[in-house]
């Protein structure tokens, strides 16, 4: 019996479960989410997996928010422990009052329970092998079973669970009635034995709207169909293989002609990214809208022609799905920690474009634009996504397009301009904004070829190793860059209810805890305007903000603090004004960190020296 008394709330708690990675926890684990979004309540639910591919612990964190809280809170109200080796941790990382369920077949010691949270024991084996003798069906339908009582215990329709199994296994009839058999097996036993419902409850509400539930990198590589991609070149890597496979299966299903059935792209998986991205840059150089998806260390191998595509100006477009590193790192894990490396990436001086969306919707939006960017400024585009967002399902509003759009080929000197004696200098800048204009191969027989080189040339693309040449060349280079301040998605500014010199700058998948700490700040009294970057080079509105405020608390997830480091290397500001805010554990960062970090720091600045007495 709980010394404290239990938690009470509503559609707003924390379920965290702790399984064995390859014990087919998964799918029953995320149809318990799906089931609580049937009921109208908005749900984050977080996958923390492993990197191997079976045995070692995985966790599956389902937040329940009817205010619509979608980062990462902190702290867990109920804790379904289904992992031995993982026990101790699960059971102390739930809140005091919280419940903590596991599987009663075997008794446990008194010393592995906490007196402060209420203790919910379910025979789960028992049942399992009351009823199963295959082996590999004791182990998946215990899942569902267990599911099934924590139907009972928080209240849930169980018809909206039947739904869910009944659309998985549709045309599988003794699937879908063996696994309903099983979720009431669970739940018949949690209602008979148990006091049903507990204090966490769901109830039907009518929050989720039109919101729909998607990966980030799912609706990326969506985003790259829409955006008129037809190449993509891969080479598979935690976490982004899923975008190359999300591409694929849009592709097969957008991208086919209707009439002949013929395939109208290509997908290459390369024997390494360096391939992929030479790939991504030969296609781009023939006039395909071409991109890679990678991580860090892809990133790392890619840098050679990263440089080339910057140098010799060709489009290319890199979705990196960020993870921990350095090296291997820990590749199932979430950081925003490549942020310099793609910046400023090969060796030389180069600058490159970073567009950070902040969800599934964002993602799409961005990836499509991501393709004109590319040939506008005729340059590689960076998607900086990470695990976080690009590996899990988050609600964010309808993914909208634009039939009527055009795609933006950027300056394409055509047959018709060369027939009338255009002056065509490939890395000729005539309209003052850096961008020179390129061909097409094959434009025309005579007129606007050129040779695309790695070296030194001048503005006709001849070879050249001339000082002035170079620097000219390189000028022009930087006006490039500083015409895209104004083509890629401004940041987003909101001021406080009251007028402060503080200010809070966030990008990408921090922005939903970082909300939510907004209002905890508040709560302490604590009043500050923020600024979600979206986009690398910042637009001059960046400078405006850190100008109107004494301090800024740059938010991030990373160790070096790496955005700081680009602001203050961009803008020449002083770095002391500039606080830094970093979570590199490989979690998502959380509401609780950000306001806790941020609140300590203003009540420091609010504490009066104390004056020495005149005597």
């Amino acid at each position: 019996m709980s010394d404290k008394k239990p938690l009470s709330s509503v559609n707003d708690f924390v379920v965290r479960f702790a399984n064995v990675n390859g014990s087919g926890s998964a799918s029953a684990n995320e149809m318990f989410a799906r089931a609580i979004l049937r009921h109208g309540v908005p749900v984050s639910p977080r996958n923390i997996f492993p990197s191997n591919i079976q045995g070692l612990p995985t966790w599956y964190e389902v937040r329940v928010t009817e205010d619509g809280h979608l980062g990462a809170r902190g702290g867990v109200d109920m804790m379904v422990a289904m992992n031995p080796q993982t026990w101790d941790k699960d059971v102390a990382g739930i809140e005091p009052g919280g419940y903590l369920f596991y599987d009663s077949t075997k008794p446990m010691p008194s010393t592995k329970f906490r007196d402060d949270i209420t203790v919910i024991g379910v025979p789960l084996t028992a049942i399992t092998n009351s009823t199963y003798t295959d082996p590999r069906q004791r182990q998946l339908f215990k899942n569902i079973i267990y599911l099934g009582a924590l139907s009972a215990l928080l209240d849930m329709d169980p018809k909206v669970i039947e739904q869910l199994i009944g659309e998985q296994y549709k045309g599988k009839e003794k699937l879908l009635s063996s696994n309903v058999h099983a979720l009431h097996l669970g739940r018949d036993w949690a209602l008979q034995n148990l006091k049903c419902p507990i204090g966490l409850r769901v109830k039907k509400s009518d929050k989720v709207g039109d919101r729909i539930f998607i990966e980030g990198n799912s609706a990326a590589a969506l985003g790259a169909v829409y955006g008129g991609a037809t190449v993509c070149a891969w080479y598979p890597i935690t976490p982004s293989s899923s975008v190359a496979e999300a591409f694929t299966a849009h592709c097969k299903k957008y991208r086919h002609d209707p009439e002949t059935g013929k395939a109208k792209y290509a997908i290459v998986q390369g024997e390494d990214e360096l391939a992929s991205i030479g790939i991504v840059i030969g296609a781009s150089w023939n006039g395909a809208r071409a991109f890679t998806a990678t991580s860090g260390p892809g990133i790392s191998l890619m840098t050679e022609f990263i440089g080339l595509s910057y140098f010799a100006e060709i489009p290319a477009v890199i979705m990196n799905i960020q993870r921990a590193g350095p090296s291997t790192g820990m590749p199932t894990r979430t950081q925003q920690c490549d942020i310099i490396a793609c910046a400023y990436a090969s060796h030389g001086d180069t600058k490159h474009v970073l567009l950070f969306p902040e969800d599934p919707a964002e993602a799409f939006e961005f990836a499509a634009a991501a393709f004109d960017l590319a040939e506008r400024l005729q340059t590689t585009i960076f998607l900086m996504l990470d695990l976080d967002i690009g590996m899990n399902h988050r609600l964010c509003r309808p993914l909208k397009w634009d039939d009527a759009r055009q795609y933006d080929r950027g300056k394409v000197m055509t047959t018709e301009m060369l027939e009338e004696g255009r002056d065509f200098g490939r890395y000729l800048d005539v309209d003052g904004d850096g961008i020179p204009y390129r061909t097409y191969p094959g434009t025309h027989p005579t007129k606007g070829s050129y040779f695309t080189r790695g070296t030194s040339r001048d503005r006709y693309a001849r070879y050249s190793e001339e000082g002035s040449v170079y620097a000219d060349n390189m000028q022009r280079l930087v006006r490039k860059f500083e015409t895209a301040q104004d083509l890629v998605p401004r940041p987003l500014q909101a001021n406080a209810e009251r007028p402060t010199k503080y200010g809070v700058i966030y990008f990408g998948s921090t922005s939903p805890a970082m909300d939510e700490a907004i209002g905890l700040l508040e709560a302490r009294g604590h009043q500050l305007d923020r600024l979600r970057i979206r986009a690398f080079p910042f637009h001059s509105s960046v400078a405006s903000f850190l100008a109107e405020h004494d301090f800024v608390y740059v938010v991030e997830q990373n160790r070096d603090s790496q955005l700081r480091q680009l602001i203050v290397n961009e803008n020449g500001i002083d770095p002391v004004r500039l606080v830094p805010i970093v979570h590199y554990d490989g979690t998502p960062i959380t509401a609780r960190f950000i306001a806790k970090a941020i609140g300590d720091h203003q009540d420091h600045l609010k504490v009066t020296p104390l004056r020495k007495a005149v005597s």
